[in-house]
């Protein structure tokens, strides 16, 4: 019997590189105690994450690809209504335009911060970007953080109320962030050695499967090399969906629990909500 058809692997994780609540050593620790086969540390928008994970004892058993997860816009022959974004696997991480980039896309993060601190302030709830990162520490704050803030000092009773009612898109202090074109966030990956992979589709929110379609088509012609078929928030009639629409189009396939840690907590590595595996052999065709 091959040991591998029962190893799992999580390839969507979030460190404190972002905005996850687990360090790398941390994640790679978890992993290895959970008899994971491969992880990727996916953070967004910088890979930090990842340069931090290769610094250190991993175990043999438990193998690490480099990973990224970029957030990006369409182009006008895309149509889609929810959010965008693109998972890069096997990139060299010393690879300077992608480093450029990231270090662009993490001071446009840094960027809105005080503005979504100021339409809080103006909705009465009064705290400081200073309060964040005296909480959080002065690495990739966002979001997450305020939103983790705003429990701790009892303005929401939980993150998803603070993302309903404040922070969420449309929301009132919901502010946007300059994303890459989906078409240079792939040719970036790729140009990095990176394998580009569609993350979460069911969050595009594109219900007509035709629709999609012709989507994935698309984006295959800009260099598109996979989709994220195994996901947490994807039943198993969409997984079956994504998983036949790859093999239609030579798409790779990947997995993973997007992982934050406390943030998420009902999501664990490995398993999201106790009923994921992701193949170990996705991750061998990936490596190929």
């Amino acid at each position: 019997m091959d040991y591998k058809k029962h190893v799992g692997i999580d390839l969507h994780i979030h460190s404190t590189a972002s905005d996850g609540t687990f360090s790398p050593q941390e994640i790679i620790s978890l992993a290895h105690s959970l008899n994971m086969g491969a992880i990727a540390i996916t953070d967004h928008d910088t890979i930090d994450g990842s340069k931090e994970a290769y610094t250190l004892d991993i175990p043999p058993s438990l193998k690490l690809l480099a990973g990224v997860e970029i957030s990006v816009s369409s182009n006008p022959s895309l149509s889609y209504a929810g959010s965008f974004h693109m998972l890069g696997y096997s990139i060299r991480l010393d690879d300077p335009v992608l480093n450029r980039t990231l270090d662009m896309l993490q001071d446009a993060r840094r960027n809105r911060n005080p503005r979504i601190i100021n339409c809080l302030n103006n909705l009465g709830i009064n705290f400081s970007l200073k309060d964040v990162a005296d909480e959080f520490g002065e690495g990739q704050l966002g979001r997450p953080h305020i939103a983790q803030l705003m429990v701790k000092r009892g303005f929401v009773k939980s993150i998803d109320e603070a993302f309903d009612r404040y922070l969420g898109a449309g929301r009132p202090a919901y502010i946007d962030k300059y994303r890459l074109d989906c078409g240079q966030a792939i040719e970036i990956i790729l140009a990095a050695g990176g394998i580009p992979v569609l993350a979460h589709p069911f969050f595009l929110h594109i219900e007509n499967k035709n629709l999609f379609e012709n989507f994935i088509i698309n984006l295959k012609g800009l260099g598109l090399k996979g989709i994220e078929t195994y996901y947490p928030a994807h039943s198993r009639d969409l997984t079956a969906f994504y998983i036949k629409i790859a093999k239609r189009y030579d798409l790779l396939m990947t997995g993973g629990t997007d992982f934050h840690g406390s943030i998420k907590p009902d999501i664990k590595i490995g398993s999201g909500r106790g009923d994921l595996f992701v193949p170990y052999e996705l991750y061998e065709e990936l490596i190929k």
